[in-house]
């Protein structure tokens, strides 16, 4: 198995978060938020971890004129953009932006009625404590809705990841999704800290070539 190495935790500079909301994302993101009201969204505030430049959420409130979400990130110069990116979009009476930690939410317990996650897990070198925040955060019965990217097993599969799905982006920003390959979980490893904290191994399961998604109930009172 290929062996994990760490990329940064924060995406702090501005070149980095252009090049990243500058990247083709669309059919990723437009799949999350299908697949996330699949899921079933009970009714209340959404909490979304790492929005980055906010593309899934002005995704998800589109869909949902209703949805009230709480979008965070660590980095200054995502927020920036997916500030930009909500206004244009004209939302910025259902999404509320702050810079926060995932690891350390200034929430209180069971806020949320949906936790939902893209792509912060592999950015983190213990996720262990950010999942846990997850589950504290989320009211009895609520949704706790993850996806990010799986480890390959060779270098010769990462290779090939990032001919297949960014092969047109540029040289900066095929690095990045290269690099991301590298620093994200495999699948047993993600079942192995889901199934740690409490809830079913098999609530992770491969949902492309590349992501993995955790769909998780936190149990009621």
């Amino acid at each position: 198995m290929l062996k994990r190495t760490l990329e940064p935790e924060v995406m702090d500079s501005h070149e980095e978060a252009v090049t990243y909301d500058e990247m083709s994302h669309n059919a990723v993101n437009d799949l999350f938020v299908t697949d996330l009201l699949a899921a079933g969204l009970p009714a209340g505030e959404i909490l979304d971890l790492g929005a980055g430049t906010g593309r899934i959420p002005i995704e998800l409130s589109k869909s949902e004129a209703e949805a009230r979400i709480v979008a965070i990130d660590l980095s200054a110069s995502m927020l920036d953009i997916a500030r930009i990116n909500i206004e244009l979009a004209g939302l910025t009476d259902q999404i509320n932006l702050n810079r926060v930690d995932a690891k350390e939410l200034p929430y209180d317990d069971d806020r949320f009625a949906v936790v939902m996650s893209n792509s912060i897990v592999h950015h983190i070198p213990n996720p262990e404590p950010v999942i846990r925040e997850a589950v504290r955060v989320t009211a009895p019965g609520g949704l706790l809705f993850f996806r990010d990217l799986s480890r390959p097993a060779t270098a010769e599969i990462v290779d090939e990841f990032v001919e297949k799905y960014a092969g047109e982006e540029s040289a900066h920003a095929q690095q990045m999704f290269r690099d991301s390959l590298h620093a994200a979980l495999s699948l047993d490893e993600i079942r192995d800290l889901i199934g740690g904290v409490g809830f079913p191994a098999n609530s992770v399961t491969a949902n492309s070539d590349r992501h993995w998604t955790w769909v998780g109930r936190k149990p009621g009172p």
